[in-house]
Formats: C-alpha cells, sequence, structure tokens
C-alpha cells in the first residue's frame, strides 16, 4: 500500500555511513528530506546525491536534514560518501524492510526482465513526523533544488 501525504511516517532505524545510527524518532521536530535510490555510485544517484549536496547548507538553514537511503551496504555507503564528499547521512537497508514499509521497493522492468529494486522517490517529512509531500519516480536534473523549494515553503 503506497504512502500519501498527511499521513505518518513509517519509524526506522538503521545503520549508516560513518557507524551512525539513523532512526526517523531521532530526527522529529525538524524536516526530513528522506531520498530512496537504488545504488551507490551509478550515474543517476551519484548526480541526485551530488545535487542534495550542493544544496547541504541551504536544507540546513530551511531546518531540514537530507537523509539518503537505498539497500547497498553500509561499507558501500561510507565508499561512495568518501569518493563524492558527500556531507549528510546514508542510510542502509539491506534487509528491505524501511524500503518496503514506505513502499519503494517495487518490482522493476528492464528490457523485459523483471526484477525488485528500489523507485527513485523522495519524501518530505514535517517535524510533527507526517509526510508533507511525495515525488515518486523522480528525475533527477533539478530535483534538489525542487524539494528544497518545498522545504523552505513548509516553514
Amino acid at each position: 500500500m503506497p504512502l500519501e501525504q498527511g499521513q505518518t511516517a513509517p519509524d526506522f532505524s538503521l545503520a549508516g555511513a560513518g557507524g551512525e545510527t539513523i532512526a526517523l524518532d531521532g530526527l522529529k521536530g525538524g524536516k526530513v528530506v528522506l531520498y530512496f535510490y537504488p545504488k551507490d555510485d551509478t550515474s543517476g544517484c551519484t548526480l541526485e546525491a551530488q545535487g542534495f549536496n550542493a544544496l547541504a547548507d541551504a536544507f540546513a538553514a530551511a531546518g531540514a536534514t537530507v537523509v539518503g537511503v537505498s539497500p547497498d551496504s553500509v561499507k558501500s555507503h561510507d565508499k561512495f560518501r568518501a569518493k563524492y564528499g558527500l556531507t549528510f547521512p546514508l542510510a542502509s537497508d539491506e534487509a528491505k524492510a524501511m524500503l518496503e514499509a514506505y513502499g519503494v521497493w517495487v518490482e522493476k522492468s528492464m528490457y523485459g526482465r523483471k526484477y525488485m529494486g528500489v523507485e527513485r522517490t523522495t519524501m518530505l517529512i514535517d517535524g510533527e513526523g507526517r509526510i508533507a509531500r511525495i515525488w515518486p519516480k523522480v528525475k533527477v536534473p533539478g530535483h534538489a533544488e525542487e524539494v528544497l523549494e518545498a522545504a523552505r515553503a513548509l516553514g
């Protein structure tokens, strides 16, 4: 069942790059940008991460914490962050429980082959823990800027 605007965001606690634990309850009170992406160090995912990273100060000024989530391992996240100088948290959901709870672990198709994977999606969560906005099937160019504007508008 896909999540909808206005719903309470499902709670989670995941291992993160750099040995940190990233939990929704630890982020409540401020806005949270959860962006779900398929794989570390692939072209689209790298561009998306760089887009959010370039605007890190602006997101902080808007009172928003950016968190990237994929099924990659913490070790993979550590390499990805180091390679591109990423400053925001990356959460690892190798078990895919959180990805499933957020409705982004879906059946995909490429060249006629069906497989399970992450649908590139971003969710803006307000300070009360409710989903304020959802961007499904994200196209990377200009996306981070659009999310920043929504975070600023959320007040």
